[in-house]
């Protein structure tokens, strides 16, 4: 019974992976072998450390990776830019954007050791040259960014206070620097503050499967 589930989760993982590539039919070889990758190495990583819900593991390409790369729903990161992502954990969604965009530096933040230990194992695995790792609180963090970018992990006022510091004057994208992060379920009262700059899409307008349902990409100009 133990085997037929393994290749059940297996064809699961596999689908996934199927249906991340058709939202993005335009990947190189080299951005294919990447994603393909992901999976083998987070399931080994996450039975030795926790950096993925178990049970979720292997909704990996469509819970993690794609919802990562709702970010470029609201831009595309021009060649040259600098991004920060706070509170990566094992690398979401820093890693999934560094492979769609090998040409952009990506910083990527958490206060959890073992997590940024993970991304790191992940990004040599890959191969991925266009990322670099702190393991510190975010407040710590003073370099300077085009855009910080983040998944849900604190209330949209906090991530402003925190990442406003860490934004360049200089422009050199489609949008003004300044804040995206993904976020779930009712946001009202969290884009209330900001109602006059802030920019919400809904990524069910994009992403067809049920998960979306619920999940929005924010912008706030800082």
């Amino acid at each position: 019974m133990e085997e037929k589930d393994t290749i059940n989760d297996l064809a699961l993982v596999h689908r996934q992976l199927a249906i991340l590539k058709d939202y993005f039919p335009e990947l190189t070889e080299t951005q294919q072998s990447q994603l393909d990758a992901l999976f083998p190495l987070y399931a080994d990583w996450n039975a030795k450390i926790n950096v993925i819900s178990r049970k979720d593991i292997d909704n990996l390409y469509l819970h993690h990776v794609l919802h990562s790369l709702g970010i470029m729903k609201m831009l595309r990161f021009k060649e040259g830019s600098t991004v920060m992502d706070i509170g990566t954990g094992g690398g979401f969604p820093g890693i999934p954007l560094a492979i769609l965009f090998p040409e952009v530096q990506f910083h990527l933040v958490d206060s959890i050791g073992k997590k940024i230990k993970v991304g790191q194992a992940v990004a040599e695995a890959i191969r991925l040259k266009n990322v670099s790792f702190r393991h510190c609180r975010a407040e710590e963090e003073k370099q300077l960014f085009d855009f910080v970018v983040s998944r849900a992990v604190m209330p949209l006022a906090d991530l402003v206070k925190i990442a406003r510091k860490n934004i360049k004057k200089e422009q050199q994208n489609a949008l003004p620097n300044g804040l995206i992060c993904l976020k779930g379920g009712e946001l009202q009262h969290e884009i209330l503050p900001f109602r006059n700059q802030a920019v919400s899409l809904n990524l069910s307008d994009f992403f067809k499967e049920e998960f979306f349902q619920t999940k929005k990409v924010v912008y706030v100009p800082l």
